[in-house]
């Protein structure tokens, strides 16, 4: 299994729009973050978790040719707000992209962010998508087995993935006891890791470790990374031997 990761920043991305901080005026590549998202490879299986703003972009970067399926963590617009550019894939494959989330999510997308889509009377060339609801219980994506973690995002509930031995988490604050279960005996945990100080809707790096700590990954990664984390380079130096900053366009494998 091949993971890219096509976005690994907060909701405004980094560089921050206006923003004179070290991080924003980095030159280092590592430091330049598109709204969080990855790309998950399985055989010729392509799927991706999360479809934010960047979501054209991130796609001709990493050269993506195909999709399978999108699963949504929730309706947040960082994280569905380029669905609309599913229209190529649509027009390659003349069938609509499966997009898998929980009937909240679901509904946001039919009726708020993307209603024209589902109007009756459709306008010619909008993106089309199949809505195919899930609930907190594992599901089949073309035999792959994917396990939805719930967890809270400030008063929101959201959904992580598991994914064989790998598990992706974002945009959370709060695990449960029982659904950190499912996180045990991972080769790879991504997590989001906002910055270093608290923050009211998601992990903070202290947290973020905790957790880490707790289920014992072979390796962690940490993502939805905003500019007040730090630089690249000098906070991944205070991290545990097996836990990384992800950043940009970095491809792992998982067994």
């Amino acid at each position: 299994m091949k993971i890219t990761f096509l976005g690994t920043g907060t909701s405004q991305g980094v560089p921050v729009i206006a923003c004179e901080c070290d991080v924003c005026q980095s030159l280092e590549s590592k430091d330049k973050r598109l709204r969080s998202s990855v790309l998950i490879e399985i055989d010729n299986i392509i799927f991706l978790i999360d479809a934010g703003p960047d979501f054209r972009q991130q796609m001709l970067r990493a050269e993506v040719k195909k999709i399978d399926a999108i699963l949504l963590s929730h309706e947040h617009k960082d994280h569905i707000g380029g669905l609309d550019d599913l229209r190529a894939f649509n027009h390659k494959y003349k069938k609509p992209v499966d997009i898998y989330a929980e009937n909240r999510v679901a509904e946001a997308i039919r009726t708020k962010e993307f209603s024209y889509v589902f109007a009756k009377k459709k306008y010619p060339g909008i993106p089309k998508m199949n809505l195919c609801e899930i609930i907190n219980k594992k599901f089949i994506i073309k035999d792959i087995e994917i396990i939805p973690i719930r967890g809270v995002h400030l008063k929101l509930p959201v959904f992580g993935f598991r994914i064989k031995n790998f598990a992706y988490i974002t945009d959370m604050n709060y695990i449960s006891k029982k659904e950190k279960e499912k996180l045990k005996n991972l080769d790879v945990l991504v997590i989001n890791a906002v910055r270093k100080k608290y923050h009211i809707s998601h992990f903070n790096l202290e947290q973020a470790l905790e957790i880490i700590n707790e289920v014992k990954p072979r390796k962690a990664y940490l993502t939805h990374i905003s500019h007040a984390m730090g630089l690249h380079k000098i906070v991944s130096k205070e991290l545990p031997e097996n836990v990384f900053i992800a950043y940009d366009n970095l491809e792992i494998y998982v067994h």
